[in-house]
């Protein structure tokens, strides 16, 4: 959830229908609106503070990327080498990768949801932060051959601010697209504890109405 003013003026002079936000531009443009860096090789710029405001490098080395392999492993044998055996193989690595960047960055620290008061603190995170480092992630391991069954898509946002309040700000998630069928599937860290699963829905079933509506963690 967008929780600092200029996002959400920007957000309310694009989403004309007042209900969604699609973008068909490049992963590079989300970083490039925010002012983000892209991951380079295996290290991230891990966003928090609300809206990328700060920006922590950090290098997932060979050990780790070898820990990520056993836990995608792990979950890609109970549940089959299929799209869906992917994506909880997935929503388990992110959540070992936000434990492991916590612990570096003090954003274990991170509460979910919203709250106006942790604008600026960086051990706090919004959706802008939570969507682009799930991407930044999702690279690392689109980088490293650990999706076979999925591509990395450039994040986006939906809500419905006609409807006014809180809950109907528009919200953005980290993107996966499955390459046979092509569904878009959304990742969504923010709604969680740093270091849970993240959830990961088709994005047409995901954030329908409000902030009450939001799925559970895939896992």
């Amino acid at each position: 959830m967008p929780r600092h003013v200029p996002l959400i003026v920007t957000s309310l002079v694009l989403i004309v229908s007042g209900c969604t936000y699609e973008r068909g531009g490049s992963i590079s443009s989300h970083y490039s609106e925010f002012s983000a860096r892209e991951p380079t090789r295996s290290t991230v710029a891990v966003c928090s503070a609300y809206g990328c405001r700060t920006q922590t490098k950090v290098r997932f080395a060979s050990k780790q990327i070898n820990q990520i392999k056993k836990v995608m492993s792990k979950y890609r044998r109970s549940k089959g080498d299929t799209p869906h055996g992917e994506r909880v193989a997935v929503a388990y690595a992110v959540g070992w990768m936000e434990q492991y960047v916590g612990k570096i960055t003090g954003t274990s620290a991170d509460r979910p949801g919203m709250e106006y008061l942790g604008s600026g603190d960086p051990t706090q995170q919004d959706c802008v932060d939570e969507a682009t480092n799930t991407t930044s992630y999702l690279l690392i391991l689109q980088r490293n051959g650990l999706l076979k069954h999925h591509k990395v898509g450039t994040p986006f946002s939906k809500g419905n601010l006609l409807l006014g309040g809180v809950k109907n700000w528009p919200h953005w998630t980290a993107v996966l697209n499955a390459n046979k069928s092509g569904t878009r599937f959304a990742v969504d860290s923010w709604i969680y504890e740093n270091g849970e699963n993240p959830a990961i829905v088709e994005a047409d079933k995901w954030y329908l109405t409000d902030l009450d509506n939001l799925p559970k963690p895939t896992g």
